[in-house]
């Protein structure tokens, strides 16, 4: 019969007892977070530093409050990419801000008829969108209301939907958009007047 050291059974001890209080953190961080004081924490705007942009309205407070504040890093240096960068001068392409935690693509292309759109969504990382010049429409609704058509892909880190009861917004200038892993969202529908637009897209990785 094989025994453990005493050693190694404290070792054992101490890290099932470092695990399941970092399960328990990251429970009650979550948990922590509702209506109420997400909105507070929101409009208070201390996760601006300095960055001057609105968030849409509709996006959901309690997964923004719970994620920044389980990722403060990430999100931070997000946020200073898009302050501290002329984005309407940067270049169409990829930029790595936190190695694959945090990147950014800027795209400068035609926005597509509303057949040509799809619901989509994710599950590694958050995505903020901005529209940096021109006008497009957006659409977001709850996956769990969503019909899939494609599988989650998680090599692409993407799945597809239709039949999505979703509500819409007209993207441009001054006001990003956030979508996490419950939210499908349907992007680049083109507005009326705005053949092109340009946009950044930024993949924050999702913090369990």
């Amino acid at each position: 019969m094989y025994y453990l050291s005493n050693y190694k059974k404290t070792a054992l001890v101490i890290a099932c007892f470092v695990l399941t209080n970092v399960v328990l953190a990251q429970d009650t961080a979550k948990s922590a977070w509702n209506e109420k004081n997400a909105a507070k924490w929101l409009y208070s705007n201390e996760w601006e530093k300095g960055l001057n942009l609105n968030v849409s309205p509709g996006v959901n407070k309690i997964e923004f409050a719970a994620q920044y504040h389980r990722n403060k890093t990430e999100w931070d240096k997000a946020f200073a990419f898009m302050r501290d960068n002329d984005l309407a001068k940067l270049k169409p392409g990829k930029y790595i801000i936190d190695g694959d935690h945090v990147y950014a693509t800027i795209t400068e292309a035609p926005s597509k008829t509303f057949e040509q759109s799809a619901w989509e969504s994710h599950r590694k990382y958050v995505d903020l969108q901005y529209v940096i010049r021109g006008k497009e429409k957006i659409g977001v609704a709850p996956v769990s209301t969503a019909a899939v058509i494609k599988p989650y892909d998680a090599t692409k880190d993407n799945a597809n939907y239709n039949n999505a009861e979703g509500k819409y917004y007209i993207a441009e200038p001054g006001t990003f958009y956030l979508f996490f892993p419950e939210d499908a969202h349907r992007p680049n529908i083109k507005v009326d007047g705005y053949d092109m637009v340009k946009k950044i897209v930024i993949k924050i990785r999702v913090a369990e």
